[in-house]
């Protein structure tokens, strides 16, 4: 157990928005009150969950545009987007602009593999291409490249009395390329992330490597000195190796009884999944932390992968109300962070 007096740095948050399919503005709008909310909380950061066909946040980017205007200094992330969806150049344009427009406080987490229920929308995301996508590890080292300023092309200059090219992304913003962030849940992804001077970002969920003990912590924790030591002797760094984790945690201390027996329920529909491997792959789930903050700070401390980390931001639970997520933000923000030696900024 880590000494309770080191202090957690940063405290952060991540949520997946939600909305009514007949009414989707209504849940924008509370994603972007929970933001706002946040800030002044004194939270350090927002993470998006980023999900596509389905009724949470499909343009991360869209909010976290609105919330830059909306906010002045909670640092937006996300968490994270999935490569497969996206063209390189095209995110880099809108990434940069986001952050320039935000004063530079956008942390982009990435993820690469193929989409989720490939064989349903790969004839519609890449009609004339689908079956020679690279969803490798290649496309995201392609969107940092160009974050970066790496050209483009040799072309640029004036064209005609007007218009001008430039042969790299536009517009530019310096300092993006350090805060990008990879979602990595097996120690091969973690390694590769820290050799290519990406942050690393790790959640509830991990892959365990073959004939390794199924132990959530103890894999995480692996992981993420895994992680260190290749960004160690990396060739590619941008600055320190930062690592957050992303547990979900709910704390009662201001929740209402029916809250309280709201979210035990929540809870306990979802523990058994963490009781064994899940899929042909191991999946293994964190278990979810509910309880007085002093209790949670309890586990906190007690757990191999929090204790490698000194910044986090934990994850909402899904599909609760939006006062449950002011409930919970503000108990995290008063009382949990307090505990686990945070001082809001």
């Amino acid at each position: 157990m880590p000494d309770p007096s080191r202090p957690l740095r940063k405290l952060g948050f991540l949520t997946i928005g939600q909305f009514d399919p007949a009414h989707p503005a209504a849940g924008h709008e509370s994603t972007l009150q929970v933001i706002e909310l946040g800030e002044r909380l004194g939270f350090d950061s927002v993470w998006l969950r980023h999900r596509h066909l389905q009724f949470g946040i499909s343009s991360p980017i869209a909010i976290m545009a609105a919330a830059s205007q909306r906010t002045s200094r909670i640092e937006l992330g996300t968490a994270v987007t999935p490569m497969g969806w996206e063209n390189p150049l095209r995110l880099a344009e809108d990434l940069a602009t986001v952050d320039l427009l935000a004063g530079g406080r956008i942390n982009p987490g990435l993820s690469v593999g193929e989409p989720m229920h490939y064989d349903t929308v790969k004839h519609d995301l890449y009609p004339d291409s689908a079956e020679l996508e690279d969803f490798s590890y290649a496309r995201v080292d392609r969107l940092a490249r160009l974050i970066a300023g790496e050209p483009v092309r040799e072309f640029s200059g004036k064209q005609g009395f007007v218009e001008e090219f430039s042969n790299r992304v536009e517009p530019h913003s310096s300092g993006l390329r350090d805060r990008l962030w990879y979602g990595a849940a097996s120690r091969k992804s973690a390694i590769w992330a820290g050799a290519n001077g990406f942050n690393l970002l790790s959640s509830s969920v991990v892959f365990p490597e073959t004939n390794q003990e199924p132990a959530f912590a103890q894999i995480q924790q692996s992981q993420i000195r895994a992680y260190r030591e290749a960004a160690a002797t990396s060739a590619h760094s941008h600055g320190p190796a930062r690592v957050s984790q992303g547990l979900v945690v709910i704390p009662t201390d201001s929740a209402s009884v029916k809250q309280r027996e709201k979210y035990q329920r929540y809870v306990d529909e979802r523990t058994p999944r963490t009781r064994a491997p899940q899929g042909p792959k191991g999946m293994l789930f964190a278990p979810d932390l509910i309880g007085t903050s002093d209790q949670i700070a309890e586990q906190l401390y007690a757990h191999a992968g929090f204790q490698e980390v000194d910044e986090v931001a934990f994850a909402l639970p899904f599909s609760f109300a939006h006062e449950d997520y002011i409930q919970i933000l503000t108990d995290i923000a008063t009382t949990l962070g307090p505990a686990l030696g945070w001082t809001r900024a």
